[in-house]
């Protein structure tokens, strides 16, 4: 049995997933401790929990600990079972970071497979569903994987009530993933999403933004979506010549429109100016893919200490070696 111990690194939800799903992968039994153990509030959240009992369910495997709030589990996997699953958070708690962990799991079946997953779609805790099906999973296909996505409701923090619903395809034939050089820009666009809320706020965040990352008033749009509870989310896409990148900006209580609008634009413009061709968010999530593939390379920005506990994790399951080297504004990865 290996043991994990969750303060390891970023010490938060990251660990856990990763080495989770790579247990149901490689069939070696684990025992995670200090699970979040970084984090102020410790233990499994109901994202956590679901994410365990999903791949529980996936695999066939056998749980100890799968209670709110646990700090230790022990996780022994069985055979990995394509099928059509439903799993709820019960909370506005990410239905995406579910995803995250049972979508790797479910690629290495022998068959399609469709999952519903209900919880929260959009809050600032967590790539949201559009970074999913914009950005992660094009990064898939581009391995070789067939997966697909489609919302069937939108869940902002604190309502929740969201739903995604995904089919997976397992592909015999995988390949390296490149992406050092993302090519020159073609296009960029914002896009300010509220639900239950003024379009006035919608209106504040785009001008600022707009004006703030030269973005001509035809490429920004206000969107209205239907949904639990109020919601507020500004995208900035910007579309290279070989893949798009996107960034999010999530309106809450006492921040201004003008505020959200500024942050986004500070994250936009340092990656710009770095040249890489990865977000931060993206490196964090195609390493265990890559592992799991044919490996390969990518640039992306200074790594995060989640990136970084990532490859730790994954080089620990599967025996793959991760390097890491600056390159002037960027650091490439390279999975071998």
């Amino acid at each position: 049995m290996i043991t994990i111990d969750g303060t390891m690194g970023e010490g938060g939800g990251q660990v856990f997933r990763s080495s989770l799903s790579l247990s149901a992968i490689t069939g070696e039994p684990i025992c995670i401790q200090n699970i979040r153990g970084k984090r102020k509030k410790t233990g499994l959240l109901r994202q956590h929990l679901t994410a365990l009992l999903a791949t529980a369910e996936i695999c066939g495997g056998h749980v100890s600990g799968a209670e709110l709030g646990s700090n230790e589990i022990s996780f022994q996997p069985g055979t990995i079972r394509a099928g059509a699953y439903r799993f709820s958070v019960g909370s506005a708690g990410s239905a995406n970071l579910v995803l995250q962990t049972i979508l790797p799991v479910l690629l290495q079946a022998t068959g399609p497979s469709e999952v519903t997953v209900f919880g929260g779609t959009h809050n600032m805790a967590s790539p949201p569903y559009d970074f999913l099906v914009e950005c992660f999973l094009p990064a898939l296909s581009t391995m070789g994987h067939n997966v697909s996505a489609e919302i069937k409701s939108w869940g902002f923090y604190p309502a929740g009530g969201g739903e995604i619903v995904v089919h997976v395809t397992p592909s015999a034939e995988l390949h390296e993933l490149t992406l050092v050089e993302r090519g020159p820009e073609q296009w960029r666009a914002l896009e300010a999403v509220i639900s239950n809320l003024s379009g006035r706020i919608a209106e504040r965040e785009l001008h600022t933004a707009g004006e703030a990352l030269k973005v001509p008033p035809d490429d920004r749009r206000i969107t209205t979506r239907r949904s639990a509870g109020p919601g507020n989310v500004l995208f900035a896409r910007i579309e290279f010549e070989h893949l798009r990148a996107l960034f999010s900006g999530f309106g809450e209580r006492g921040v201004t429109a003008e505020q959200v609008a500024k942050r986004l634009s500070g994250t936009v413009g340092q990656f710009v100016d770095s040249r890489a061709a990865v977000t931060e968010h993206l490196a964090d999530q195609l390493l265990l893919p890559m592992a799991l593939a044919k490996g390969g390379t990518f640039s992306t920005t200074e790594p995060s200490l989640h990136t970084t506990t990532n490859a730790e994790i994954v080089e620990r399951f599967t025996g793959r070696k991760i390097k890491m080297k600056p390159a002037d504004t960027r650091t490439i990865f390279e999975v071998i």
